[in-house]
């Protein structure tokens, strides 16, 4: 067999040694805007003959009639006046006091035929005069010719300043085009040409996210299970091996501040896809068809890129339901637009491989063909954080700040119930900026509860000017909310009271540190409708006559009495049923009728009054204590547990704060920590509300 002949190998290619000319700057199209732009300026201001130098009649007499220099003069008329041009005989130009016009000339290549010098009269006719006159007291008169012309300069053509006005008006059109559509390339950031676009924001290796799951403390199951998804993206094999389909979509439900946006921050971080970012309200415009045409380009990226992740922030923006409080207009567009966004989901020609994250504090108000199974999967509830998460939300935010010894994120946690995570990590923000403003080193325990009491109680004001009589009304208010507290068995022990103004109109503040839980009894909500009471019964013993200061506390008392009667079926008259309206579906129509309506005002009115009863028969008998309290609140004006405790003795209770059980001991497995702290505060200032409903976990606020 005949062997092959081995190929040569091809020499390598000599680099040249020839310096890389860099490319020159591309051409920007502006410069030729404005080559045009100076043109036609240049055309204006040099239009016609050049005039020459300006000079008054006075020199043009003295030092030009009268030497014989003048050869003869151009009149046209310009606007109002008439404009004379001196034409210099050529032989007078070598003169010396010419040689200034003989240079310019020269410098600017101007004919020797045009004209030297001009000046302006009112008329023709006293131009000729002028001259005339001029002449008549030469010793030796010369006749100068005077050429009257009818003369236009360029702009002056109506044809050529039609020209001039439309090549200006389309050069700054195409410049303020360019500059709305983002430049010459007319990219995605435009806002004319390219307003159907989405304004998703890409993070991918280029654009990482610094947010972790490390960073997200307290949410432990939702961390899960958004977990997940990440891993579905990253080994889908593992589920899809099973039979199983990833999800498409999963819904962050909670209330604001529980870290729902953290959330998907963190997935962003974690996951290692494209994830796009933007809000609800990005798909919301004036331009009709704009947001389902954002939707479509949102969804064409995200095919591109798949798999990925696109994260909706605040969906209700464009999710809510169809054909209620329908209106001509912009709500036609949301429609359209949330009918894209569910086509897009899961419609006929849906692409498997892009997972939706959306957020909202209001699920109530989507659409139900958004929440179903194949479009949102999933909805993931974040509540409010309890006793652990609080913890671990605390030394999450702790770790930037400089300690001092003492501070114990257990304890802080077991004083801020019913916070969320926004407001912890605005606890932990206030606590080192009055450190840093007491000029401390480091924050200690103090400073997290003066923090803590800003952030319940707004700001401490010991400045305002308050009379002592209204200081003495506050201080027998706030101890009659401790007493009633004090002596109920069901209603919250109270930890602080202080009759420091407050807030903007808030007069007194008192905390209170409830065992946290999800069921009331009928019991315990008429032991802190008591206590709610113990302010305006307090005035009334005292004083004989009342203040505007429980306004506050008659709305709470009256909301959770409604709440008792028609929402809980507390209330032997009206029966077991519940008119809870929470998808607003009773709003012009009531679902029972006017006898019905009636018995629940009367109901309503004698359960306040049998609870007021209470109260007062309960302050007479504490009234010794009630007045103890209130001179010593005068005196020191704030007082803790331990005060109260020497003036009125140990609560006769032996129910244990959940503070003291975490704290202290061990708290019950068995039950899940999550009601709220009980504030109450000074006159007018109306933002708190009691627990109406106590499966609610927002933190309450009791103002007089």
């Amino acid at each position: 067999m005949k062997d092959k002949k081995l190929e040569k190998p091809k020499p390598l290619r000599k680099i040249s040694n020839k310096k890389i000319t860099p490319k020159p700057p591309k051409f920007n199209v502006m410069w030729l805007y404005a080559v045009v732009i100076a043109t036609f300026i240049g055309v204006a201001y040099f239009s016609g003959n050049n005039g020459g130098a300006q000079i008054d009649f006075k020199r043009f007499e003295t030092e030009m009639l009268n030497q014989h220099d003048v050869d003869y003069l151009v009149a046209y008329k310009s606007g109002d006046l008439v404009v004379a041009e001196v034409h210099i005989k050529k032989d007078s130009l070598k003169k010396p006091q010419y040689a200034d016009i003989n240079k310019t000339q020269h410098a600017f290549g101007v004919s020797p035929d045009d004209p030297q010098y001009s000046f302006t009269a009112a008329s023709f006719e006293s131009l000729q005069q002028a001259v005339n006159n001029a002449e008549k007291n030469i010793p030796d008169p010369q006749k100068t010719a005077i050429k009257f012309v009818q003369r236009e300069s360029l702009l002056s053509n109506g044809l050529v300043q039609g020209v001039v006005m439309i090549v200006l008006i389309a050069a700054v059109w195409i410049f303020i085009m360019r500059r709305m559509t983002g430049g010459s390339g007319g990219g995605p950031g435009g806002q004319i040409f390219n307003i159907g676009k989405s304004k998703a924001t890409l993070f991918d290796k280029e654009a990482q996210v610094s947010v972790t799951f490390n960073d997200v403390a307290g949410l432990e199951e939702a961390k899960q299970e958004v977990m997940e998804i990440v891993d579905f993206l990253r080994n889908p094999k593992k589920y899809t091996n099973l039979g199983g389909k990833i999800p498409k979509g999963a819904l962050l439900v909670g209330s604001p501040g529980t870290g729902k946006t953290l959330l998907a921050k963190a997935v962003a971080g974690e996951a290692q896809v494209p994830f796009f970012s933007l809000s609800g309200s990005d798909f919301v415009e004036m331009f009709v068809g704009v947001g389902a045409s954002r939707v479509r380009d949102l969804f064409r990226q995200a095919k591109d890129k798949a798999p990925c992740i696109i994260f909706i922030d605040e969906i209700d923006a464009i999710g809510r339901a169809r054909g209620k409080n329908n209106m001509v207009g912009g709500n036609d567009e949301r429609e359209n637009t949330l009918n894209q966004l569910l086509v897009e989901m899961d419609g006929f020609g849906t692409d498997s491989g892009i997972i939706i994250l959306a957020a909202t504090n209001r699920p109530d108000v989507l659409d139900s063909a958004l929440l179903r199974p194949g479009r949102f999967d999933r909805q993931v509830s974040i509540d409010k954080p309890d006793l652990i998460g609080r913890e671990q939300i605390f030394k999450v935010h702790l770790k930037p700040v400089k300690l001092a010894e003492g501070v114990d994120a257990k304890k802080l946690s077991a004083q801020t119930p019913g916070f969320a995570g926004a407001e912890i990590a605005n606890v932990c923000n206030e606590a080192a900026l009055i450190a840093a403003r007491k000029n401390k080193e480091a924050v200690d325990m103090q400073d997290f509860q003066d923090a803590i009491d800003r952030v319940i109680g707004g700001l401490e004001k010991k400045n305002k000017i308050i009379s002592p009589e209204e200081k003495r009304i506050v201080a027998y208010h706030e101890a009659g909310h401790a007493i009633a507290g004090w002596f109920l068995e069901h209603a919250d022990p109270l930890v602080k009271v202080s009759i420091v103004p407050r807030g903007v109109a808030a007069l007194g503040y008192a905390q209170y540190l409830p065992k946290e839980q999800f069921l009331y009894t009928i019991e315990q909500l008429e032991d802190g409708m008591c206590m709610t009471l113990g302010g305006r019964v307090a005035e009334d013993i005292t004083f004989g006559k009342i203040s505007t200061g429980a306004q506050n506390d008659l709305e709470r008392i009256t909301k959770l009495a409604y709440a008792m009667v028609t929402i809980y079926g507390m209330n032997a008259k009206v029966g077991n049923v519940s008119f809870n309206d929470a998808q607003g579906e009773y709003q012009f129509n009531k679902p029972y009728s006017e006898k019905t309506s009636q018995l629940i005002d009367e109901e309503v009115r004698n359960q306040i009054n049998v609870i007021y009863e209470r109260t007062k028969t309960l302050l007479t008998e504490k009234r010794d204590g009630l007045e103890k309290l209130a001179t010593k609140l005068l005196e020191k004006e704030i007082l803790f547990q331990s005060d109260l405790e020497e003036i009125l003795g140990k609560r006769p209770f032996d129910t244990r704060t959940t503070y003291d059980e975490f704290v202290n001991g061990t708290p019950d497995s068995n039950q899940e920590p999550a009601a709220q702290s009980l504030v109450h505060e000074g006159v007018g200032d109306h933002s708190g509300t009691f627990n109406r409903n106590p499966e609610e976990k927002e933190a309450n606020a009791d103002k007089e």
